[in-house]
């Protein structure tokens, strides 16, 4: 099922059965998109939401320059556009970074699930606010931690939310994206990215070759990244809380 990653292991949002096939048969259309390419751009007018089954995507806003500033990061499970229902369009554009397969649902038809079936509105509302909630970590990040902090951070939530959908065992993950992408999400140069990354490695924190971040010491890169998953409302045996 495409849907099947969608609210995996959260806490107060756990789909139905029956919600989960009928949110299943409101997928309209499933296609693969090439790395790198805008799916959604600023203003245009929307009638769908899109459902990522596989791969990474990003949402981002460029400067007048040109140059790109990514303000959100995801991962397979994620709704990556549901605000577009309501908004009926986006401030700004979603782009993949690996090679995706997404699902996309007419706006139309979660008019009928949620008239058919009114509980799943809440739910639906319930992954916009993780959205949110994960915005304003990523606000905390750019805005109170070092370079090493922000990878930091960056690596222990992917990983949590990798693990919540199969996708880490909580200690290694594939995460195809490069030095330059975890530069823009971090807000730092590539050049400074790859001396931290090298730096991390050298002290036996965690490396990232050949797109598998592999995590050695759990307690340090939590310190690092003063990282506490209780933002991601999780039911699972997420990482523990730091003690920062």
């Amino acid at each position: 099922m495409f849907t099947d990653r969608f609210l995996r292991h959260r806490r107060g949002a756990v789909l139905t059965a029956e919600e989960r096939s009928v949110l299943e048969a409101g997928v309209a259309h499933v296609s693969s998109v090439p790395a790198r390419e805008t799916i959604i751009c600023a203003g245009e007018a929307l009638s769908q939401s899109t459902l990522l089954v596989e791969g990474y995507m990003c949402r981002y806003l460029d400067d007048r320059r040109g140059l790109r500033q990514l303000v959100g990061f995801h991962v397979p499970g994620d709704f990556v556009d549901l605000h577009a229902y309501p908004l009926q369009s986006l401030d700004h554009d979603v782009a993949t970074l690996t090679e995706a397969t997404i699902a996309t649902v007419p706006h139309a038809a979660f008019d009928a699930i949620i008239e058919d079936h009114p509980g799943m509105a809440r739910k639906l509302w319930y992954s916009t606010l993780l959205d949110a909630a994960i915005y304003r970590a990523w606000l905390f990040r750019l805005g109170r931690l070092d370079a090493g902090g922000r990878i930091a951070h960056f690596l222990c939530e992917t990983n949590a939310r990798l693990q919540a959908v199969g996708l880490s065992d909580g200690r290694r993950f594939t995460l195809g994206i490069t030095q330059t992408d975890l530069a823009e999400i971090c807000g730092l140069t590539a050049v400074h990215v790859n001396r931290v990354m090298r730096s991390l490695r050298e002290e036996g924190v965690v490396s990232f070759r050949s797109s598998v971040v592999e995590i050695h010491d759990m307690a340090r890169l939590l310190r690092h990244g003063e990282f506490n998953p209780n933002y991601l409302y999780l039911d699972m045996d997420a990482p523990p809380a730091s003690s920062y």
